[in-house]
C-alpha cells in the first residue's frame, strides 16, 4: 500500500471551487525554517479507534480518524520572509481544519499572514481560483480536476480530507451497500463526489439500478427530511450527519462510505474528498513561503485533532458548525490529512483513476496532467 504522507489536520461539511493584489513582501510575525522540497515520510494512518472519546451511540461510532503522527517535515536553519495569502475554502471539514492557523494568523503568530474567505457552494471558490482571487483555494477532488481540465493555472499541493459522507437511516436495517437495493436514497451533490462515490459503490456492489437517488440543493434539506421522518436514508456529510442525529433521536448511522470504499476496493486507494491547491503563479514567486503554508497548515491540524475541544469552540466562533459540543463530536470522524508529495499524487490519482472509469464527466472528460499534481520536486 502507499505510505500516506499525513501532514494530520482537523475540521467538518458539506462537498462538492480564483486578481487579489500581489501576495504582500511584509513579513507576518515571526519567520520559521522553510521546509524542504522533499515529500515527508509517515507511515500510514491505521484504521484503529480514534484516542478522542466516541460520540456517544447516536454518531458514526465505527467510522476512525486518521491517526495523528508527529510532523517529520525537515528544515533548513534559514528564515523565510512571510507574505499574504488569500485562503478560499468551504465551509464544512476543510475549513474546521484551518481555524487555529486563522487564529495565530490574526494574532501575528505565524510566518504568512492567512485571509479566509469561507464559501458555502464550491463553485464560490472555483470562482475566486479562475479569477485569481485565491491564491491558496480547499475543494472537492473531482471539482479540482474537473476546473483543471477546463482552465488550468493551478496545482495541487495537498489531500485536506479523506471520506466524510455518512449514510443515515430512521430504521435500523442498512449493514452494507448491498442493503440499499431496493431502496430511495436522499442527499445532494448532483454531480459531484457524493453522487459519484456513492454510484461507484453501487456498482461495485451490482446494484446501482436498484436503488433511487433523490437529490436536494442544500444538506440542510436532507436533515429536515430526516428529521421530519419523509425521507428515510440520507447521505450527509460531516458535521450535517452528527447535526442530524442530535436533532432527532430515532435517526440512526448505518454506514461510512469511506469504509465502505475500502471494503469494495482493493484497498490500494482512498476516498479522497478535499484538496488543497494553489495557483501556479503564486507557485513560481512564492515557492519557500508555499512549503511554510504546508508547514503551518499541518502544525495547526495537529493541534486541532489533539485539542478537539479547544478546537471545537474556535470551530464554533468562526460560524462553521453552530454549538461547540456538536463540532467535537463530529471532529473524530471529518477525516482532516494533510498528505503531500508522491504520496498525495499515487492516492489522488488513483481515485481520479476511479472515478473517471465509472464516469468521465465527474472528472471533467479527462483525467488530469501531471502537472495537476505538485509534488515538490
Amino acid at each position: 500500500m502507499k505510505k500516506l504522507t499525513v501532514f494530520v489536520l482537523v475540521l467538518c461539511l458539506a462537498l462538492t471551487l480564483f486578481a487579489c493584489a500581489e501576495p504582500s513582501n511584509q513579513p507576518a510575525g515571526t519567520t520559521a525554517a522553510p521546509v524542504e522540497t522533499k515529500a515527508p515520510e509517515t507511515k500510514a494512518p491505521e484504521t484503529k479507534a480514534p484516542e478522542t472519546q466516541a460520540p456517544e451511540t447516536k454518531a458514526p461510532e465505527t467510522e476512525a480518524p486518521v491517526e495523528t503522527t508527529e510532523a517529520v517535515i525537515e528544515t533548513e536553519p534559514r528564515a523565510v520572509e512571510g507574505v499574504s495569502f488569500n485562503v478560499y475554502s468551504l465551509k464544512g471539514p476543510t475549513s474546521m481544519g484551518l481555524v487555529t492557523l486563522l487564529r495565530d494568523s490574526s494574532e501575528g503568530k505565524t510566518v504568512n499572514t492567512y485571509n479566509s474567505t469561507m464559501c458555502t457552494a464550491a463553485d464560490e471558490v472555483t470562482a475566486a481560483l479562475v479569477n485569481g482571487e485565491a491564491d491558496i483555494a480547499l475543494l472537492p477532488a473531482n471539482a479540482a480536476a474537473a476546473l483543471f481540465n477546463k482552465a488550468g493555472g493551478f496545482s495541487v499541493v495537498g489531500i485536506n480530507t479523506l471520506g466524510v459522507l455518512c449514510l443515515l437511516e430512521n430504521e435500523q436495517t442498512i449493514f452494507s451497500i448491498e442493503d440499499l437495493a431496493g431502496k430511495t436514497v436522499y442527499l445532494t451533490g448532483k454531480g459531484t463526489t457524493p453522487e459519484y462515490g456513492l454510484r461507484f459503490l453501487l456498482a461495485k456492489a451490482g446494484i446501482e439500478d436498484q436503488v433511487t437517488l433523490e437529490f436536494k440543493s442544500e444538506a440542510s434539506e436532507v436533515v429536515a427530511a430526516m428529521v421530519e421522518g419523509t425521507a428515510e436514508i440520507g447521505l450527509l456529510p460531516q458535521p450535517f450527519a452528527t447535526v442530524a442525529l442530535a436533532q432527532n433521536e430515532n435517526l440512526h448511522f448505518a454506514l461510512s462510505l469511506n469504509q465502505e470504499w475500502g471494503r469494495l476496493t482493493d484497498n490500494q486507494s482512498a476516498m479522497v474528498t478535499g484538496v488543497t491547491v494553489v495557483r501556479n503563479e503564486i507557485l513560481e514567486k512564492y515557492p519557500e513561503q508555499v512549503k511554510v503554508f504546508l508547514q503551518e497548515a499541518y502544525d495547526g491540524v495537529i493541534y486541532v485533532n489533539q485539542n478537539p475541544e479547544e478546537a471545537s469552540e474556535l470551530i464554533a466562533e468562526m460560524g462553521i458548525v453552530g454549538k461547540a459540543a456538536l463540532a467535537q463530536k463530529a471532529l473524530p470522524f471529518c477525516s482532516l490529512v494533510c498528505i503531500t508529495g508522491e504520496e498525495m499524487k499515487g492516492y489522488l490519482s488513483d481515485y481520479l483513476q476511479t472515478l473517471f472509469d465509472q464516469n468521465p464527466k465527474a472528472v471533467g472528460g479527462a483525467m488530469p496532467a501531471d502537472e495537476f499534481y505538485y509534488t515538490g520536486e
